[in-house]
């Protein structure tokens, strides 16, 4: 799985011109599932979103997770971030997920994160979103949580 992290002072989506989620400061996530991701990988990536330290602490340190500063999260499926950009000029989805298997493994990290008690707002999976964000500093890492398969 691979998620692109970006500290935000806000985000939004919508969907053909209605808001569907919107958030306040914290995490907006931008969420690819590749074909061999299961349930370790699920909540491997949980884990690491809600424990990556994205957030400055009183030295201007980023020392903090989105729980200790209170933040918001908004969690986007994005399939393209699994694309293979390796050769060419036109990006291969065949290192993607199936629309079924990847619909399946967003919900159920959407899930995990709701477990481990964090908020979450989400995006439409297979909709035309549009995203809206401030990114805060800018601050963006990407995460890639890797199958044993």
């Amino acid at each position: 799985m691979i998620a692109l992290l970006q500290r935000v002072s806000a985000a939004s989506v919508s969907v053909y011109g209605r808001d569907i989620a919107r958030i306040g400061r914290g995490i907006l996530a931008l969420v690819a599932v590749e074909p061999n991701d299961g349930a370790k990988e699920v909540e491997r990536l949980a884990e690491r979103v809600l424990k990556y330290r994205l957030f400055s602490d009183e030295t201007g340190r980023m020392n903090r997770d989105i729980s200790e500063v209170g933040g918001e999260l908004l969690l986007v499926p994005q399939f393209t971030l699994a694309a293979d950009t390796d050769s060419g000029n036109r990006p291969s989805f065949s290192t993607a997920a199936s629309p079924e298997l990847g619909r399946q493994r967003f919900g159920d990290l959407v899930e995990s994160v709701r477990r481990r008690g964090q908020n979450v707002a989400t995006g439409e999976f297979g909709a035309d979103m549009q995203v809206a964000l401030v990114n805060d500093g800018p601050v963006t890492f990407l995460l890639r949580v890797k199958s044993d398969h």
